[in-house]
């Protein structure tokens, strides 16, 4: 639900930006020859503004990339943790390995972030049940109930790694569709142009031509950096899981030998 409200809170403070940067910043008379007329760009700004409204939709869901990239770039550093995710587990592993169970929590307590917590999810259930006296501990048993844990953990740390990354494809995908559609209305206002009897008018079809690539280039470039950050972010997910995955896996182990 916060998701949800999030995408559609940025996409009108997208929205309404994109209006003010397409009529206010491309749509300078100052960017046109014939001034307010707006039909004879005499630079590159003035050039983007001929390719339509839709332009404005392509800064809309380029805006809404750059959002979600300083969004997920801030949340997965925090996720990390204050210190190196290296260190940080060699340090808990040597903790655990001397039979330190407080001191790893406390570390895992200064180092914060959702490795953290999967981590210390693991050592919270081993305390529990060596330092329970109504009963003895079974090693096979207690150990399953620590990797249990730690799973359950992940499995409630995940979504907070993935969230909003479905929003990056989504926009990836989307961008090429408008890129698509801007090049076919174009391609329409071109052949309109042709069609006219008698002098064909150089500028729409000037117009035409320009939209249809425009269109196309912006959603092409939009699509790019959605599809680059997505799959740059999937993979610094599946590289904090794998982390997870050894540490849990190298802290039973230890865990086993004692």
């Amino acid at each position: 639900m916060k998701q949800s409200f999030f995408v559609v809170v940025l996409f009108f403070i997208a929205f309404a930006i994109s209006l003010a940067i397409y009529y206010f910043v491309f749509g300078d008379v100052a960017n046109f020859k014939d001034g307010a007329a707006r039909r004879v760009p005499q630079n590159m700004l003035g050039t983007v503004f001929t390719g339509g409204p839709l332009v404005a939709s392509l800064v809309t869901l380029l805006i809404m990339v750059v959002a979600v990239v300083l969004e997920r770039f801030f949340s997965l550093n925090k996720a990390a943790g204050k210190i190196n995710t290296t260190k940080f587990f060699a340090g808990v592993l040597e903790d655990v390995r001397a039979g330190r169970i407080d001191e790893a929590l406390e570390a895992c307590d200064n180092q914060r972030g959702s490795v953290a917590n999967v981590i210390r999810a693991g050592l919270t259930r081993y305390k529990e049940l060596s330092s329970d006296k109504t009963k003895p501990f079974d090693p096979e048993k207690g150990l399953v109930e620590v990797q249990r844990a730690v799973e359950e953990a992940m499995m409630l740390e995940s979504p907070w790694l993935e969230k909003n990354l479905i929003v990056l494809s989504t926009i990836a995908s989307v961008a090429t569709m408008i890129g698509l559609l801007g090049a076919t209305i174009g391609m329409i206002r071109s052949f309109a142009a042709l069609g006219h009897a008698g002098t064909v008018d150089a500028i729409s079809l000037a117009i035409g031509i320009s939209e249809a690539l425009i269109n196309t280039a912006g959603g092409l470039g939009v699509a790019i950096i959605g599809i680059i950050a997505y799959n740059f972010f999937v993979n610094k997910v599946d590289n904090f899981t794998y982390q997870v995955d050894q540490a849990s896996y190298n802290i039973i182990q230890i865990l086993k030998t004692k």
